[in-house]
């Protein structure tokens, strides 16, 4: 269930990504050495290399959750999608993000990559996976934005905007 502030998301009739996304919100990764059959699930689904790659939900699965949503929404992923940079090649560049847009985010270590739902004055408010465990929406610090990327669109949906919100909720500041 989506939190009371991010509600006003359910009404919304698109971008496909977005509306894909919101139905695998609050997906957990398995405690410990088990795993989430679901997140599992997804690499297959997905096919080629990532499903001979992806065996744990232990690895990371920002870009894995992000190329599921895309094939189900009838986009093309990058690349070697389950590396979070990799999705610097996906679409078209933006200057300004909107709606549904793919954000990838440098981290420690490695990047991470996610959905586009809003911003405030020092973070993006990002929908996406392995973000605490789970599919959620976390605030990621501006200043760590890599790339911002628009899916390409026969027509583009109307509701493709920037959004600005308030700015509550803890910065997060490692994907991994």
């Amino acid at each position: 269930m989506l939190p009371e502030r991010y509600a006003w998301l359910a009404r919304e009739t698109g971008p496909r990504m977005i509306v894909e996304a919101l139905k695998l919100f609050g997906t957990l990764e398995a405690a410990g050495s088990r795993n989430n059959p679901t997140i599992v699930a997804w690499a297959k689904e997905v096919g080629g290399e990532v499903a001979d790659l992806y065996k744990a939900d232990s690895i990371p699965w920002c870009g894995l959750f992000l190329a599921v949503v895309a094939k189900r929404a009838g986009k093309v992923f990058p690349q070697h999608p389950l590396w979070a940079l990799s999705w610097s090649a996906f679409g078209s560049k933006v200057t300004a993000a909107g709606l549904g847009d793919v954000l990838v985010f440098t981290r420690k270590g490695g990047g991470h990559v996610g959905l586009y739902v809003g911003e405030d004055a020092g973070a993006f408010h990002v929908l996406g996976g392995n973000q605490s465990d789970r599919v959620c929406i976390t605030r990621v610090a501006r200043s760590r934005l890599y790339a911002a990327r628009r899916p390409l669109y026969r027509v583009q949906p109307d509701n493709v905007r920037p959004l600005h919100l308030e700015a509550s909720g803890a910065l997060s500041l490692n994907e991994a």
